[in-house]
């Protein structure tokens, strides 16, 4: 059991495949809720005490369940967390009372300040002591259980004694943290550093994987970028349905944070989403029968 005790095999209110809730489908989304099964947002866009984001993110969780995606917070980071964006964060979450909080598997401060990214940590017995003590402030500070996100990079360090997947399970092992698998930022590190994207799904407990991200990316002659600019690629598909069967199905989120196109554009993505899941769920059944 884990220390926290907390039961990370369920998924909460998710189900089905998301989109996120951009500024760009305010409007369409206040006119009334479009044909997706849940909204995810990013959590420090929400942070003020009022105003017009709050508004429409509360009008649209009276139709839809939430899921809060944190950016900021770098977990990961050897300065003091950050308890002011923690406390902001737990308001935010009484407010909604969403179905998912998540946070990445990163560090993005030092003590002269946010680097306003999400860097990769050093994948050691001491950075995971750290993360965890950090996942476990944030879990008491909430009340609830996170999912922690892997992330796409572009080094490792020389100093690494396992591999993301395993230090992502010893976490959720360690504080009863789950797990928000991005497909796409498997597959981009696949493509920069020859990992295994197979092999980092087997290494995962299925009952952790409580959410999961599809995303596009770009090529470029010096590495593959997450940028999460346009339609989700063939080979990221591919590795989706691999995940479905690994885990079943796992609350989706089409990601699109950068370029961001109509909301018809999203919703088809959604859609060819949706069809693995059923494509995914007859064949349980046949198999079941």
């Amino acid at each position: 059991m884990p220390k926290s005790g907390r039961n990370v095999s369920a998924r909460g209110a998710l189900s089905g495949v998301g989109i996120g809730l951009r500024h760009a489908h305010y409007e369409a989304f206040m006119a009334g809720p479009p044909a997706v099964d849940w909204v995810e947002v990013h959590s420090e866009n929400y942070f003020g005490g009022g105003g017009y984001d709050l508004h429409v993110l509360e009008t649209v969780r009276r139709d839809l369940p939430v899921s809060l995606h944190g950016v900021g917070l770098g977990l990961g980071s050897a300065a003091p967390l950050d308890v002011a964006h923690l406390a902001r964060l737990a308001q935010l979450v009484a407010r909604i009372e969403p179905a998912l909080v998540s946070e990445h598997l990163c560090w993005g401060a030092s003590a002269q300040g946010a680097l306003h990214d999400l860097l990769p940590m050093p994948l050691t017995q001491v950075s995971l002591d750290h993360l965890s003590a950090r996942v476990s402030q944030m879990q008491d500070a909430l009340g609830r259980a996170v999912l922690i996100e892997n992330v796409s990079t572009y080094v490792r360090f020389r100093g690494d004694t396992c591999s993301e997947a395993e230090f992502l399970a010893a976490l959720a092992q360690r504080t009863g943290c789950g797990v928000l698998l991005d497909v796409n930022n498997l597959y981009v590190n696949q493509c920069n550093h020859g990992e295994d994207a197979l092999a980092a799904m087997a290494a995962l407990p299925p009952q952790i994987v409580g959410e999961i991200h599809l995303a596009g990316h770009r090529a470029t002659p010096a590495a593959v970028i997450d940028d999460h600019g346009s339609r989700v690629a063939p080979a990221v598909w591919s590795l989706y349905e691999t995940a479905l069967e690994l885990f079943g199905a796992t609350p989706t989120l089409i990601e699109w944070d950068t370029a961001v196109p109509s909301l018809e554009v999203l919703l088809d993505e959604a859609r060819l989403a949706r069809e693995r899941f059923a494509k995914h769920a007859q064949i349980a059944q046949e198999l079941r029968s």
